[in-house]
């Protein structure tokens, strides 16, 4: 079963790859790739897989590929 995960992005962050948790529950992903050439989104997916312990196959870009909010699916 796949589930939608919404996490919020901070592409070419000295602070990444790394992953905090908002006021509200929401994931903040800081990643070192700045965002140009899907070059950030790569690197979101594979900390995000890492994150949640899951291969990195298992994680799908579903929406907000220019967005600093995008949706995963993973499963």
């Amino acid at each position: 079963m796949s589930q939608q995960v919404v996490v919020t992005v901070k592409p070419n962050s000295r602070k990444g790859p790394a992953v905090e948790e908002g006021p509200d529950g929401s994931l903040i992903l800081f990643v070192r790739e700045p965002a140009t050439e899907g070059r950030a989104n790569k690197a979101v997916a594979e900390v995000l897989a890492a994150h949640l312990g899951v291969p990195k196959s298992k994680v799908a870009l579903i929406g907000g590929a220019t967005s600093r909010t995008k949706r995963f699916r993973v499963g």
